[in-house]
């Protein structure tokens, strides 16, 4: 059975709490076995984080010490898939490159804040966004700067951000950071977005994808 970790906090707004059970009860149905924390103290021990899996982070801003971040990278390094979604995963520990580094992108703005967008499957023959149509959502629509290694999966496009024309920018992506393979959506601000059916298909694939 594999082995996952959630570890939830940070900033209200994002709902980390009734996120998190979203992740865990998915991961769950796909025979997972799942422990969910509310302190970033869980990352402190290396060895039982290289013995996982999956790590899903789901902590919007913050502070992170290097005792907590160094196993994280560390474990990733090795070989453990990393997954997460919105600001849990790329709007955590803003003060922290190196974490952005593995992340493979860092939200920067959401012009218009709660808006109705596209987003557009760009590759219907990845395993992960196979079958799903490209839909609409409401919600943040994630302006960010991203590593030109990032494979990307989904898009959306912004109309004319502060005077820069159209802008076509990732909405899901994966990438690696040394031997850990890397998933990351920029959907689910709250609970009732994460647990859209085309959000939640592709997540779950996604996490189950970076814990192979």
């Amino acid at each position: 059975m594999k082995k996952a970790l959630i570890v939830w906090g940070g900033w209200d707004g994002h709902e980390p709490k009734p996120v998190s059970d979203i992740l865990a009860d998915a991961l769950t149905k796909e025979g997972f076995a799942v422990e969910v924390a509310d302190t970033l103290d869980a990352f402190l021990d290396a060895d039982k984080l290289k013995s996982l899996d999956l790590i899903v982070p789901e902590w919007t801003m913050g502070n992170i010490t290097a005792e907590q971040v160094n196993p994280l990278l560390e474990a990733v390094r090795s070989g453990v898939g990393i997954a997460g979604v919105h600001g849990g995963m790329c709007d955590a520990f803003r003060n922290d490159t190196e974490y952005q580094f593995m992340c493979g992108g860092q939200w920067v703005a959401h012009p218009g804040g709660s808006v109705t967008y596209t987003v557009n499957i760009i590759d219907q023959n990845d395993p992960i966004t196979a079958g799903i149509d490209d839909f609409e959502v409401t919600s943040e629509q994630y302006y960010m700067h991203i590593d030109p290694a990032i494979r990307v999966l989904a898009t959306t496009t912004f109309d004319n951000p502060v005077g820069r024309g159209d802008v076509v920018m990732p909405v899901t992506w994966q990438t690696n950071y040394e031997k850990g393979r890397v998933f990351y959506c920029s959907l689910g601000h709250s609970a009732d977005v994460m647990a859209m059916p085309q959000v939640l298909k592709m997540v779950t694939r996604g996490m189950v994808w970076a814990a192979k």
